[in-house]
């Protein structure tokens, strides 16, 4: 992962913390086209200052990623970041501002989605941005190590892992190999999405899924404490593949 600066207001959290890195299985093939999220539940992001300025709060930084993503809908990229001066900037030491959970699904890079550069953000992807103990340690290294204040759960359209997983369950038939491992995982939200109607109960389950593991990760032993304090923020997304829009589910952070 590269050095990291260890910020004094996280000593007492770093101790004994192992920087660990996931790379779990599948994803998807083919889009399945769903409804575009509504604008309305869009949040309007904040102008940064600059893009070489790092943002230093949870609601800068959600404000800094959301302009981000609208420069990828417009198709207006700034594509900051992205050079030989910036990667020999970092090649001694990293200091990410965003932590990104995301799927494995190559429909859905951060970075573009975002349009962030090098240096810039922790990903994390695995299918069906599934969380495990080994994953949830890669999370952690972000704000404990290199004070991150905002991390965002982001699921997506279509996602091959959640419908294979979906129709596994309510078939009782088991995937082969580790992908079990996978269907395991979203069973929480299977069963949530099964207790009611849905039209599409996979794109449901994407969602109820997502902001399952956002809320995880807000509880987790050595994140609440820096929730709590307002230092970090757990946000769960949803990615749209049609338009190419972030839609915030639940955890933005307050302006203060």
């Amino acid at each position: 992962m590269g050095s990291v600066s260890l910020p004094q207001r996280r000593a007492v959290l770093t101790g004994g913390l192992v920087a660990t890195a996931a790379m779990m299985t599948g994803c998807s093939t083919k889009t399945e086209s769903t409804a575009a999220p509504k604008a309305a539940a869009v949040v309007a992001a904040t102008p940064s200052s600059s893009a070489d300025a790092p943002p230093q709060t949870p609601r800068a930084v959600f404000d800094r990623l959301l302009e981000g993503n609208e420069r990828w809908v417009a198709e207006t990229l700034q594509r900051p970041n992205q050079n030989v001066d910036r990667r020999k900037s970092v090649a001694a030491e990293q200091k990410p501002y965003g932590v990104i959970v995301s799927c494995i699904d190559s429909r859905v890079p951060p970075e573009l989605v975002f349009d962030t550069g090098v240096g810039d953000l922790f990903v994390i992807r695995t299918g069906g941005q599934v969380v495990a103990p080994v994953v949830t340690g890669s999370v952690e290294y972000g704000p404990l190590t290199a004070g991150s204040p905002l991390i965002v759960v982001l699921g997506h359209q279509s996602c091959g892992a959640v419908k294979a997983s979906y129709k596994a369950l309510k078939e009782g038939k088991p995937l082969g190999g580790n992908l079990q491992s996978i269907v395991e995982a979203l069973r929480p939200a299977y069963e949530a999405v099964s207790k009611e109607k849905h039209a599409d109960p996979v794109d449901a389950m994407i969602r109820v899924h997502t902001k399952l593991t956002s809320a995880a990760l807000r509880s987790n032993a050595s994140l609440a404490p820096l929730v709590k304090k307002r230092e970090l923020a757990v946000v769960s997304a949803y990615y749209s593949l049609d338009t190419g829009r972030v839609e915030v589910l639940d955890g933005r952070p307050s302006a203060a």
